[in-house]
């Protein structure tokens, strides 16, 4: 099973989709690219990510518009927009979670995305059984004890 971090990353541009990709790659992410914006909307509708990469400038959509409609669909994905601009009007930032543009270091994108996706937590399949044991235990403890202070 891949436990890579899975990056939807949409940019109509072939040549910056396959560069960014492959960096992005080589930095442990697993990249899934579209460069179409209503295609990144029908992969959302059928399979699941963790974190999305938008080109601000696309056809047919602005990469703020695509943001948006992936938060409608998946509230928890952290959205990334990336353009050519240094600043944005607030409100084509208003459904992303951060914003790299003109003179952004590429550190800084890698930082940010890496802080904005929870770590999973793995839990091989005989430990979780012992775990989940455990956590009964500790619930039939907390009852009986509870009743005893209760009672008094």
């Amino acid at each position: 099973m891949d436990e890579r971090t899975t990056v939807l990353y949409v940019d109509d541009n072939p040549k910056s989709s396959r560069l960014l990709a492959s960096v992005l790659e080589e930095c442990g992410f697993r990249v899934v690219t579209r460069s179409n914006p209503i295609e990144a909307l029908t992969l959302c509708r059928r399979t699941g990510f963790d974190l999305a990469l938008l080109d601000y400038e696309m056809p047919a959509m602005t990469g703020a518009e695509l943001a948006r409609e992936i938060k409608h669909l998946m509230p928890e994905v952290p959205v990334v927009l990336i353009s050519s601009r240094t600043t944005m009007p607030p409100g084509e930032l208003e459904f992303v979670d951060a914003h790299f543009g003109f003179g952004t270091v590429l550190d800084d994108l890698l930082w940010s995305m890496r802080i904005l996706v929870a770590p999973r937590v793995v839990v091989p399949e005989h430990r979780h059984h012992a775990a989940h044991h455990r956590l009964q235990d500790q619930e039939q403890k907390h009852l009986t004890e509870s009743r005893w202070a209760d009672s008094t």
